[in-house]
């Protein structure tokens, strides 16, 4: 069975571990949920299936039965709370502590990079930025950036951006983009992912009154629409998306760094069929 660092979703790891004791011997639901305090013969069981979780109060007795001490417990704490979490504070805070306690042992959790890639615009943009520019200086490609960032800022993304294989060396003070894409869990992502859309979403509303009409261009409609039509629209926005950097990918010769926004949300609540007398 592999390490617990290795795990990001609880529900795989204890499912792992009964699989693991089943294979070694004669073990069932009974016996493991009897060992960690429960009256119900297969809570655990429902528990992998997604059908209920594991509470707070529960998770020392659980940990204790499949024996997890010292960092292990420490990490299945913080991964339950990860994944029982309703709002995104509490889960980057868990995640992070994973992050931190998976390091300290060697092991590399991706989703920390993704968060940290993603936790301001500075390294999006200076990964398309710092390209352009070879030769400089960490200042001279601070004073290129329309937002504030600071010289010293520059020079820890870049190193973040190359320890994580989003950029290369390709000489003294020349790099590249690499193939590497920014990769985490189906669960941690969006969290960060939405992370981004606020701070661009709110850099997009300060660019209204910061550039002229030449400079920027915002555009926008109001409409009506079913679950068909967002579906198509949806589909629409993806495919625009992607023909937008195909046109951008046929240039060698970039000389500045853009950001497009593709923003579709309700801003009503779905209208319930009224029956007038």
């Amino acid at each position: 069975m592999k390490s617990i660092l290795e795990y990001k979703d609880y529900r795989l790891y204890i499912q792992d571990y009964y699989d693991e004791r089943k294979r070694l011997g004669a073990f069932s639901w009974r016996e493991f949920c009897k060992s960690a305090g429960f009256s119900s013969p297969n809570f655990l069981k429902l528990v992998c299936l997604g059908e209920s979780k594991l509470g707070k109060s529960k998770i020392e007795n659980v940990a204790n039965a499949m024996g997890l001490v010292g960092f292990e417990k420490d990490y299945f704490r913080e991964m339950v709370t990860f994944c029982n979490a309703k709002q995104d504070p509490v889960k980057k805070a868990a995640l992070i502590e994973m992050q931190k306690i998976a390091m300290e042992h060697k092991v590399r959790v991706v989703d920390g990079d993704a968060f940290q890639y993603y936790e301001s615009w500075k390294y999006p943009v200076l990964r398309e930025l710092i390209p352009m520019m070879p030769g400089a200086n960490p200042r001279d490609i601070a004073e290129e950036c329309k937002e504030h960032v600071s010289a010293e800022e520059v020079r820890d993304i870049l190193n973040f951006l190359l320890k994580a294989g989003f950029l290369k060396k390709d000489g003294e003070k020349v790099y590249s983009q690499t193939e590497q894409t920014v990769i985490g869990s189906k669960e941690a992502l969006p969290i960060a992912i939405r992370s981004m859309h606020k701070e661009m979403a709110n850099m997009a509303a300060r660019a209204v009154d910061r550039y002229s009409p030449n400079e920027r261009y915002f555009t926008g409609v109001t409409l009506s629409v079913n679950e068909e039509a967002n579906r198509r629209i949806i589909a629409e926005i993806d495919a625009c998306c992607k023909k937008v950097l195909s046109i951008a990918n046929e240039y060698q010769d970039q000389d500045q760094v853009c950001r497009i926004n593709f923003q579709f949300f309700p801003v009503t609540d779905k209208v319930k069929e009224t029956r007038h007398a």
